[in-house]
């Protein structure tokens, strides 16, 4: 991979899991946080699940035993992120949460998308290229 700010790949590979590890703690707070009704039990075990799935697997991307496998995992980060941001906004218009305590997730999980959907398409290309 080339260089970006005088990080290697490895670098920045560590750096972007542990982004994907606090975010998978920040929905296990938030999933916390949710009313205990039906409702609320239900979306929380929904945003939990994907939203705490990104993290294990990137980490299993990182291991990907093949192009292929690894451009598989790294669909599969982006399908989760993508239902977490669903079911964000189902969270924020159903006022099940205050606003304010949604703003930061939803950005963070914005940009995880934004890295994810590049990251594809850099790796289709270099799988495509070889």
């Amino acid at each position: 991979m080339e260089r970006e700010s005088g990080k290697n790949s490895q670098q920045r590979a560590d750096e972007l899991e542990e982004r994907l590890i606090d975010f998978a703690v920040r929905i296990i707070r938030l999933s916390a946080a949710l009313p205990k009704t039906a409702a609320g039990k239900h979306i929380a075990g929904q945003v939990l699940r994907c939203g705490t799935s990104p993290a294990p697997n990137y980490g299993e991307a990182r291991g990907a035993e093949s192009d292929a496998d690894f451009v598989h995992k790294l669909r599969i980060v982006l399908k989760e992120l993508n239902e977490t941001h669903i079911w964000l906004r189902i969270i924020e218009r159903s006022q099940l949460l205050k606003p304010q305590l949604l703003t930061s997730i939803n950005q963070e999980n914005n940009e995880l998308c934004r890295i994810f959907t590049a990251s594809l398409k850099t790796a289709r290309m270099h799988r495509n290229e070889k």
